[in-house]
C-alpha cells in the first residue's frame, strides 16, 4: 500500500469516528466547541459533513474515484475552516487536531486526484 492510499484510509477512518462523536455529544467535543464559540446544536450538522466525506472517500477507494476527489475536496475545505476558527477564537493549543485532520484530507484529496488522472 502506499502513504497516500493509508493515509486516505486512516481519513476515513478518523472522521467517521469524529461523526460518532459529534453525534453522540462526546465531552471533548462539546468543550472544545465550546472553547472556539461553535454552538453545541451544530454539532449534528458538522457530523453529518465529515461522515459524508468518509462515505465518499469509501465510495471513491471503491472505484468511483472522482467521488472520493470530491468527498476530499470538502473535507480539506472543512477542515481549513476548522484551523481558521480555532485561530480566529485564539485556542491554539487543540489546534493540532483540526491541522491532523487537514493534513489527512490533503493526503486523500492527491491520492484520489491521482486515482481520477489514471481512469
Amino acid at each position: 500500500m502506499t502513504t497516500l492510499l493509508v493515509a486516505t484510509i486512516l481519513c476515513v477512518l478518523a472522521n467517521a469516528a469524529v461523526a460518532v462523536a459529534d453525534y453522540a455529544r462526546a465531552e471533548f467535543v462539546l468543550r472544545n466547541s465550546a472553547r472556539v464559540r461553535v454552538p453545541a446544536r451544530a454539532l449534528p450538522y458538522l457530523g453529518t459533513l465529515k461522515l459524508a466525506g468518509a462515505v465518499g472517500l469509501v465510495v471513491g477507494l471503491a472505484g468511483w474515484a472522482w467521488v472520493g476527489a470530491a468527498a476530499g475536496t470538502g473535507l480539506l475545505l472543512f477542515y481549513i475552516g476548522a484551523v481558521a476558527v480555532h485561530v480566529r477564537a485564539r485556542v491554539l493549543h487543540t489546534l493540532a487536531f483540526p491541522g491532523t485532520y487537514l493534513l489527512l484530507a490533503t493526503a486523500a484529496v492527491v491520492h484520489m486526484a491521482r486515482l481520477t488522472a489514471r481512469s
